[in-house]
């Protein structure tokens, strides 16, 4: 447990690291926009994601990770909410009456029926007056998504080729393209210094003394249910499920983890690559120095070394899916168009990653009944146990 602690540690220093990195990125973008400065700030983003992805696997048995996720890379979002949005996206929507509000356009809102002051752009009111608006998930206005979005715009291509195209001089105060360029710098930036907070914040949860590595090595048995179940719920209901399996049998490019940027082959990657990493406590971190010691494998290993093999030889199978996923998305066509409707080569290189997840899960498990652990509800989705619930 103390490995994993370790790794979750480095997990959060390396996400904190390209975080500030990004924000290094936006700050060169604000001072001076301009294609490359757009363009260095996209792929800092990019960066950012590595790291980060291989820390959702500490999230669903910890519940001081997952309450704490809804800030940092929560999604899908309303965009209206945050910025300019084509006449495609609509005006409204009967569960949020803040789809269009457009926060960088206006100086004032009406929130919970009380008007907000938001003249001045800040981290406090994204966060505390934005961030989940009446009580509707849909309101993202911090984190990951939020940023890609104000980088890249949206994604007007459906599943077409092409990712998101706004445009450099949407940060140019001097030659202001859509208006609100003062502001729409200001709301990115914000949202960068908050998520730079969030993963400090997390960052000393896991480090020593820090609550989140207490909570695991305190209590080695409870640590353990705690990893286990990340990689059980991860791989299966959230990764296998609501991330992949859905957009696969709805064909739509909109339920799709980093839409904005056209990166989502790269997150569902690197997160399966977070959930060997815990099961095999290794990871690698973004400056190459490798974090690892006593793992789950080398416990499992003990006792049954055929289901350790097992359960080895799926994650790395599903890395290799993963893998064949995202080299199509980095030279063929990108997520978005290998999930839609009548691509079926691109909806079975998708697929089979899906089949690699929920194979290895079972496989997971077994390794939970293996170690005494009791029962342990990963968790689920109906795009994998009811699938004709999606289409009700």
């Amino acid at each position: 447990m103390s490995t994993y602690a370790d790794i979750a540690l480095a997990g959060f220093e390396d996400s904190l690291t390209t975080a500030r990195a990004l924000d290094a990125a936006i700050d060169a973008l604000i001072a001076a926009p301009s294609e490359a400065t757009l363009l260095a700030a996209r792929a800092a983003w990019v960066a950012a994601r590595v790291p980060y992805q291989q820390t959702e696997v500490f999230r669903f048995g910890n519940a001081i990770v997952d309450d704490w996720e809804g800030r940092v890379n929560a999604w899908p979002l309303d965009e209206g909410l945050i910025d300019y949005v084509d006449s495609s996206y609509g005006t409204e929507a009967d569960e949020n009456a803040l789809y269009t509000v457009n926060v960088i356009a206006n100086a004032s809102l009406t929130v919970n029926g009380a008007s907000v002051d938001a003249s001045t752009i800040s981290p406090t009111l994204l966060s505390d007056v934005l961030h989940e608006a009446e009580d509707v998930e849909a309101n993202v206005a911090t984190g990951y998504h939020a940023i890609e979005f104000l980088l890249w715009g949206q994604d007007l291509n459906g599943t077409g080729a092409g990712a998101g195209n706004r445009p450099a001089t949407d940060f140019d105060t001097a030659a202001c393209t859509n208006g609100n360029c003062d502001r729409r710098a200001a709301y990115l930036k914000s949202a960068s210094t908050l998520l730079i907070a969030d993963l400090e914040e997390m960052v000393g949860n896991w480090a020593d003394g820090g609550a989140a590595r207490t909570g695991v090595t305190s209590d080695p048995k409870a640590g353990l249910t705690a990893l286990m179940t990340g990689m059980g719920s991860l791989s299966y209901g959230e990764l296998a499920g609501e991330r992949m399996k859905l957009g696969l049998l709805l064909h739509d490019p909109e339920e799709e983890h980093d839409c904005f940027a056209d990166n989502t082959h790269n997150s569902h990657y690197f997160n399966q690559i977070g959930i060997r990493n815990v099961y095999s406590g290794h990871y690698r971190r973004v400056d190459g120095s490798v974090v690892s010691g006593p793992s789950v494998s080398d416990l499992v290993a003990q006792s049954d070394a055929a289901l350790d093999a097992e359960l080895t030889d799926k994650l790395d199978a599903t890395v290799g899916a993963m893998a064949a996923m995202k080299a199509r998305a980095e030279s063929i066509e990108a997520y978005d168009q290998m999930i839609g409707e009548g691509n079926a080569v691109g909806n079975g290189v998708v697929q089979a990653a899906i089949d690699g997840l929920v194979d290895q899960t079972r496989s997971i498990e077994r390794v939970v009944a293996a170690l005494d652990l009791g029962s342990i509800d990963f968790e689920g989705s109906d795009s994998l146990d009811n699938p004709s619930a999606v289409f009700e």
